[in-house]
């Protein structure tokens, strides 16, 4: 621990001492019970008004642990106070009960809560209405219980031995369940919170302990303000001040947790189910063994009818904020699956491209070579006059068997060619309307309709303009092929801004996609043999992913194939750029 850090923690000991010293020199009386009540009184404001600054200067489920800390810690001032009310101001002892007895029990439940937050936590996901409700069952809770066991004997059947026995017991537990709250915590986490967690441990440990001296001295009649029994609370609470200045000087942040923590710190909800859960065992316990007198057990049995009618609620509120939790979870499951397919699929295939492509590339060349010769001196001979007309249909059919070989390779040159091109800015509007005034010609004829549908004043992308061009033919023809099949059709083109992407969608009223999710794949097509090679979708892919976009395709319920492109669009700044330097 750094130097700086140290110093709060020395003062918090020099405080200690000083106090301690105080209370062995100075003699039983109002002096020294003004000077302990209100020391005390101001260390726990000290404490709550730092907590609440730390709250202030943080956010999301840290902030929410230094506010509820900070409220256990206004509770226990709040006690001290009234303490220091009766003793200070009206010079006279406090009544037991008082009504500062609720207030003091109650001071750790907030601090209970706090630690129940998991404010170490790194904030993956927020469930900040599940978490305000648990803390809410757990404070009736703990009211129920004060309700339950303290107030009968309290002023429903006054019992001032029974009352200091339960009140003490109960408060007892409640500081014990604190320290084991906080000792999971101290296990679960590593580094800054380790540190905090560790020191609050230390404080409330120590109060655990001196609390219940302090009660079996105020029994036996030997307790008074600014005694030695209460060295140990100033002590605790000087250790909690320093523990949140050093928070305020370097504050910690949430941490990754080790797999298998989380099993030890699901405290909020398992604490609200015992809330829950336990009103049917007491209400049967006071109904059938309880033996305090009748009014008691009367008041009892109101007082568990009376929390189920509140906490009820309260459970079927809970249960439905967890069923939309679970859908909500389920629901980013499913898509972080989809996701996944979609990833892999395009890994799958951009490594096919990959592979196929250094494979044709070679074969390519070496076809090329001979074919160049093949098809030279068959046009040579078949451009001879004195051959028989056997002898010229044989020719013939070779030359066009030669020429369909060298579109095939040239197809095969084209896609292994996909490696990075240049790339400027393009508008995909103007690109889109090229590739259709360009198939007109092969539409002429044919029942087949083109409509657009485009955006206006989309934005630019930055990629090759030719490339892209070829896409977009490549897929209008492929739709257009499908469409002469069925006699005729349209094909819708349309094309729109979406965040910060431009889309493309082709959607045409053919038969549809054989096999969608091989579409893509090289050497597949579904085209009468001699009409295609099944390299142009493979192509088209690629050139897709070289401008980092995505292309799909699925066939529509009501018929047709639908092809979208998602391309990301460029930015305004490098568009201003690209017009500044062309001016």
């Amino acid at each position: 621990m750094p130097v700086k850090e140290h110093r709060w923690f020395l003062a918090a000991a020099g405080v200690t001492l000083a106090f301690a010293a105080v209370s062995l020199l100075s003699h039983h009386g109002p002096a020294l019970n003004a000077f302990a009540d209100l020391t005390e009184f101001g260390l726990m404001l000290a404490a709550a008004g730092v907590m609440m600054s730390n709250a202030l200067s943080t956010r999301g489920q840290i902030s929410g642990f230094w506010f509820l800390m900070g409220a256990g810690c206004l509770l226990w001032a709040v006690s001290q106070g009234a303490w220091a009310f009766y003793e200070v101001l009206l010079h006279r002892d406090v009544p037991n009960p008082s009504f500062a007895d609720v207030v003091l029990f109650l001071h750790p439940v907030p601090m209970i809560a706090a630690v129940a937050l998991r404010p170490h936590r790194s904030p993956r996901e927020r469930r900040v209405h599940l978490n305000t409700l648990n803390f809410l069952l757990i404070l009736v809770w703990w009211m129920f219980l004060y309700a339950f066991v303290v107030f009968p004997r309290q002023y429903v059947s006054f019992d001032a031995a029974a009352y200091d026995r339960d009140y003490g017991l109960l408060y007892t537990m409640e500081s014990i369940l604190l320290v084991l709250i906080l000792t999971v915590g101290v296990r679960s986490v590593s580094r800054a919170w380790n540190r905090i967690y560790r020191n609050l441990l230390g404080a409330f440990t120590v109060y655990a302990v001196s609390s219940q001296l302090a009660n079996n001295a105020v029994t036996a009649g030997k307790y008074y303000s600014g005694s030695l029994y209460d060295v140990p609370l100033v002590w605790c609470t000087c250790w909690m001040l320093a523990t949140a200045l050093v928070a305020r000087e370097s504050p910690p942040v949430a941490e990754p947790i080790s797999e298998g923590s989380g099993k030890w710190f699901g405290l909020a909800p398992r604490l609200a189910m015992l809330a829950i859960l336990s009103l049917p065992a007491m209400g049967l316990w006071a109904a059938l063994w309880d033996t305090s007198p009748a009014a008691v057990r009367n008041f009892r049995l109101f007082v568990v009818l009376a929390s189920v009618m509140v906490l009820g609620p309260f459970a079927f509120l809970r249960q439905y904020l967890m069923d939309r939790e679970l859908m909500r979870l389920l629901d980013e499951s499913r898509l972080s699956y989809e996701n996944h397919q979609r990833l892999q699929s395009h890994l799958v295939q951009k490594e096919k491209l990959a592979s196929l492509g250094h494979l044709v590339a070679g074969a390519a060349h070496e076809i090329n070579n001979p074919l160049t010769a093949i098809l030279g001196y068959s046009e040579m001979l078949w451009s001879h006059h004195r051959l028989s007309p056997e002898q010229d249909s044989m020719v013939r059919k070779i030359v066009e068997q030669a020429r369909r070989t060298r579109d095939l390779v040239s197809d095969l040159l084209s896609f292994a060619r996909q490696s990075p091109s240049e790339k400027a800015l393009v508008d995909l509007g103007s690109l889109l309307q090229r590739a259709v005034h360009m198939t007109e010609v092969h539409r002429k004829g044919k029942k087949i309709e083109i409509l657009t549908r485009l955006e206006p004043d989309l934005p630019r992308v930055r990629g090759n303009a030719n490339q892209l061009f070829q896409s977009f033919v490549q897929i209008i023809e492929n739709a257009m092929d499908a469409l002469d099949e069925v006699g005729g059709g349209s094909l819708h083109i349309c094309a729109w801004a979406k965040g910060q992407d431009l889309v493309v969608e082709f959607a045409d009223t053919g038969p549809g996609i054989r096999e969608p999710q091989r579409v893509f794949d090289p050497f597949y097509t579904t085209k009468p043999i001699g009409k295609g090679t099944g390299l142009g979708l493979s192509a088209t892919y690629g050139v897709i992913q070289d401008h980092k976009g995505q292309i799909t395709c699925h066939n529509r319920p009501e018929g047709g194939a639908v092809f979208v492109l998602q391309l990301p669009a460029a930015a305004p700044s490098a568009v201003l750029a690209a017009e500044a330097a062309k001016a």
